[in-house]
């Protein structure tokens, strides 16, 4: 039992450091009964909620068939790409950036084996893993650490819109140029064999879930009810979807919630840290995404500053850069090496030079901003 829960620790860099930090932190600050006032227990529902439901989605083949669906309509090798890029910009709007990444980076490791681009296979994975963390910055939803300053922040969901429009928008404008430039317009035909949807009533079922779920960010139903409807829902139509959620992910939050809270029980270091993020909350928020992945930096950073405004553009754009930036782009890099081991030194090349100038851009117009 103990080698089975050190094996899962190993597994996951970032669990274990949110552990040894929380862990650490309780030494300064004794478990005490302010203890449950550092949970946001609004984000772990939402969370939990959004994953099971999702899993439902995709256990039903829901988004490889709407992929499927888009490619049969296309007729060059430039429109493949910017078919698989643009999937996955859309799509983690709505199921995250690492639901989107799991789904399709498969599926276009082998869209591009059949369109005779493995040539391309780095450059291509490497731009759909940047428009899965770009395209999900646009919603409330789109990212965990979009939903936790989200609900810390009370902003309505229309200012969220409004203050990642801009960058968003310039994203997808900027992966549209990089597809022009790089991919040449040759014909071909990919002759796709996509499966009929089945159990639609099922699909229809988890849809109507996730409406809930964005009835719940929008302030409409509240959370204890969400987690209610869901959990009631799932146990009758599917309960091995319980252990498709990310219990890592909900540990990890659980974990920086604790280190968190006691770090602000630190007077004279809660001042420091509080005076630089208030007045360089952006610029840090991309520096420490860099090295500890954008998750925990907005998790930590939210302790010292309230301008979540700044905390969310910052964390979302420090997901580009480093391969830990963002940890969804580690599923890429699995899939890649897993795939084709050969070139794991040039898809990291390839990844971080793509990523620098993405994050170069948007940082020039956030300095406009």
């Amino acid at each position: 039992m103990i080698k089975a829960i050190g094996k899962y620790f190993k597994s996951d860099i970032v669990l274990t450091a949110s552990f040894l930090l929380a862990a650490a932190s309780c030494f300064l600050v004794p478990p005490n009964e302010e203890y449950l006032g550092y949970i946001d227990f609004h984000t772990l529902i939402l969370l939990f909620c959004l994953m099971a439901i999702i899993a439902g989605l995709k256990e039903l083949n829901c988004f490889q068939y709407i992929g499927n669906l888009m490619l049969e309509r296309v007729a060059t090798r430039r429109g493949v790409v910017f078919t698989l890029i643009f999937l996955c910009f859309v799509s983690s709007m709505l199921i995250t950036n690492d639901v989107a990444l799991i789904t399709f980076v498969p599926f276009g490791i082998m869209m591009l084996e059949m369109a005779g681009l493995t040539s391309k296979l780095c450059l291509t994975v490497t731009l759909m893993t940047i428009a899965a963390n770009l395209g999900s910055m646009f919603t409330p939803i789109g990212n965990p650490q979009n939903l936790y300053l989200y609900s810390l922040s009370d902003m309505g969901i229309g200012r969220f819109f409004l203050l990642m429009l801009p960058y968003t928008a310039l994203a997808a404008a900027v992966l549209v140029i990089a597809v022009m430039v790089r991919f040449e317009p040759s014909q071909m035909k990919i002759e796709v064999k996509r499966k009929p949807l089945a159990k639609r009533g099922e699909i229809a079922f988890y849809l109507v879930l996730f409406a809930l779920c964005i009835l719940t960010v929008a302030g409409v139903i509240p959370h204890a009810a969400l987690f209610v409807i869901v959990t009631a829902g799932i146990l009758l139509k599917n309960r091995r979807l319980f252990g498709r959620v990310d219990y890592s992910l909900l540990l990890t939050f659980l974990f920086f919630f604790i280190f968190v809270g006691n770090m602000k029980q630190m007077e004279g270091l809660n001042g420091l840290i509080r005076g630089l993020v208030e007045h360089h909350g952006r610029l840090i928020s991309v520096g420490i995404s860099q090295i500890i992945s954008n998750v925990p930096a907005a998790m930590l950073l939210s302790g010292y500053s309230h301008n979540y405004s700044d905390l969310i553009v910052g964390t979302n754009l420090g997901g580009l850069g480093t391969l830990i930036a963002s940890m969804a782009s580690l599923i890429s890099y699995r899939q890649v090496c897993g795939a084709y081991p050969a070139v794991k030194k040039r898809y990291l090349t390839v990844f971080t030079g793509w990523n620098l100038l993405f994050l170069a851009v948007l940082c020039l117009v956030w300095s406009f901003l």
